[in-house]
């Protein structure tokens, strides 16, 4: 069913321009999580494999854009529009990613409508913070909670609770499965910046902290440093890291036990999330938290 929610997201861009489509046929593949979960909630029809299309379509959209703001030149590895190409490119074609699903959504049940027209505009606003918030060290946990639902998790939870309304489910128990599941994912990508290497990640380690990204991790770690430390990790916010600096940073996280507090957390937003659809009893469904979430560190 993937291969159909592909060959729509590929008829879609087609339908607006062909260069546009080419362009869009340079943008990486994801893991497609939101297309999996909406198959695997509201089951194979043609309906959840168009709202499937849409929703990777809009969290494409959201890339573009925010390898823009980032200024980053690849995307899981592979050059970005806006480095192969230039970053007026990169938002345009996110425009017309957007525009198309809108339209598309347009045919669909004003509760789903409404759904995921609210988490687009929250998820500008986590782009807006996420700005905002790498001005300088940000080490308050409710802003970067908040920051991250509105970036990340706010599309996932909309994804879910649209889906179980197709399938007549309980839209407010997978909205909370989605929004939990979105916010582990967030944090242990935060901790794979740390813990993974850069072949794995598609970008160099500790990429975050250079870009001015100040994560779950690095606020733990922040709390449990000396004076003379916590001077020390402020002076090497947004920086070129030296292989030292590098060093330091890892061995500081593994002293502290930042890292294994972030994924502890993670986990148990993972747990609370199947308990949110405990009914349900889908393996599928705890598989996507398995695969998704508890992944390698």
């Amino acid at each position: 069913m993937l291969e159909n929610v592909e060959s729509l997201m590929h008829r879609y861009v087609g339908e607006v321009d062909a260069y546009a489509l080419r362009l869009y046929d340079q943008v990486p593949r994801g893991k497609r999580l939101r297309a999996k979960l909406i198959l695997r909630i509201a089951g194979e029809s043609e309906a959840a494999e168009r709202l499937a299309a849409i929703v990777e379509l809009i969290h494409a959209a959201s890339l573009l854009h925010d390898d823009v703001i980032d200024e980053a030149t690849t995307r899981r590895g592979i050059p970005s529009v806006n480095a192969t190409h230039d970053s007026k490119t990169a938002v345009m074609l996110g425009d017309i990613l957007y525009s198309k699903a809108y339209f598309e959504l347009s045919d669909f049940a004003p509760f789903i409508i409404r759904k995921i027209s609210d988490a687009v505009a929250l998820l500008s606003a986590g782009e807006l913070l996420d700005v905002e918030y790498s001005r300088e060290l940000q080490l308050d946990e409710e802003k970067y909670f908040d920051m991250i639902y509105k970036k990340t998790a706010v599309l996932i939870e909309a994804t879910a609770a649209s889906a179980a309304y197709l399938a007549g489910k309980d839209t407010d128990a997978f909205g909370l499965y989605g929004k939990n599941l979105g916010l582990a994912f967030q944090i242990i990508d935060d901790v794979l910046d740390i813990t993974a290497d850069a072949k794995t990640l598609g970008k160099p380690a500790l990429a975050d902290f250079k870009e001015g990204k100040t994560t779950l991790p690095y606020i733990y770690l922040h709390d449990t440093l000396s004076e003379a430390d916590q001077q020390r990790l402020r002076s090497l916010y947004k920086k070129e890291l030296s292989t030292g600096d590098s060093k330091w940073l890892k061995q500081k996280m593994q002293e502290s036990g930042a890292v294994m507090r972030a994924i502890t957390l993670a986990q148990k937003l993972g747990r609370e999330a199947l308990d949110a659809i405990a009914g349900e009893s889908d393996p599928d469904l705890e598989r996507v938290i398995t695969d998704m979430i508890e992944r390698e560190f």
